[in-house]
C-alpha cells in the first residue's frame, strides 16, 4: 500500500464499484467484508466502515447484529417502523370496524416473524392508546377504536 494521500471521497468511488457488483451479480447477498475492501482497494478501515455507511445511505444495505452486511434490493426493503404502528396499520389496511376481532398475538408474531413477548408489548401500547381491547389467555381482542391516518403516523 503506497503512502500517498488518498483523494477526497474514495469512500464514494468505492460504493460506486460495490454498487455495480450488486447490480451485476443477482444472487449476491452479502457485501464484502471490510478486511476485503481494505485489501482489495488498499485503503484504511476508515474507509471501509466509510463505504457501509454509504451503501446503507443509498438504502443498498443494511447491518446485520454479528454478520455482514446485507444487500437489499428493491422489494426487499422492510418496514422499519415501530411494531405497534405496523399492527395498528391492520385495523385501517383489513378495513376493522369498532367491535371487531383482532388477530391473536401468536397469529401477528408469525406475520411480522418477531417473538410474541415482543407482539404483546406493542398490543399494550394499543390497548393503552385506546385502540384495542385488553386481551388475555382465551379472550379475544376486539377494537375499541379506529385510528385515522394522524394519529396512527403520530405513534
Amino acid at each position: 500500500m503506497s503512502q500517498q494521500a488518498s483523494p477526497r471521497g474514495t469512500f464514494l468511488k468505492i460504493a460506486e464499484v460495490v454498487k455495480a457488483q450488486i447490480e451485476s451479480d443477482p444472487a449476491m447477498t452479502e457485501l464484502p467484508s471490510a478486511a476485503d475492501l481494505m485489501r482489495d482497494h488498499g485503503v484504511s478501515r476508515g474507509v471501509a466502515l466509510r463505504v457501509f455507511g454509504a451503501l446503507q445511505r443509498d438504502g443498498v444495505a443494511e447491518p446485520v447484529p454479528g454478520g455482514r452486511w446485507r444487500v437489499v434490493r428493491e422489494g426487499q426493503r422492510e418496514d422499519r417502523r415501530p411494531l405497534a404502528e405496523r399492527i395498528a396499520d391492520i385495523i385501517a389496511d383489513d378495513r376493522l370496524d369498532v367491535g371487531a376481532e383482532f388477530p391473536s398475538a401468536s397469529a401477528l408474531s408469525v406475520k411480522f416473524g418477531v417473538s410474541r413477548p415482543t407482539v404483546s408489548k406493542a398490543l399494550d401500547k394499543l390497548e393503552a392508546a385506546g385502540w384495542l381491547s385488553e386481551g388475555s389467555q382465551g379472550k379475544v381482542r376486539t377494537v375499541r377504536a379506529v385510528p385515522s391516518r394522524e394519529e396512527r403516523l403520530q405513534r
